[in-house]
């Protein structure tokens, strides 16, 4: 389990995310997402959205 860098504090499971494509990969680490519409959100500003897991 993790949490969406977008919708901060979402739980994600990172099994069904990958099953779904609901990841990105930035700067060598990968993001799981929640929905769908995290997607589009995280490009938009993937610096942005990836500083919220640090």
């Amino acid at each position: 389990m993790t949490t969406c860098p977008v919708m901060v504090g979402n739980p994600v499971n990172k099994q069904d995310a990958e099953e779904k494509g609901l990841f990105r990969d930035y700067d060598g680490q990968r993001y799981w997402l929640c929905c769908p519409g995290c997607g589009p959100t995280f490009d938009s500003d993937p610096a942005k959205y990836a500083a919220n897991m640090a």
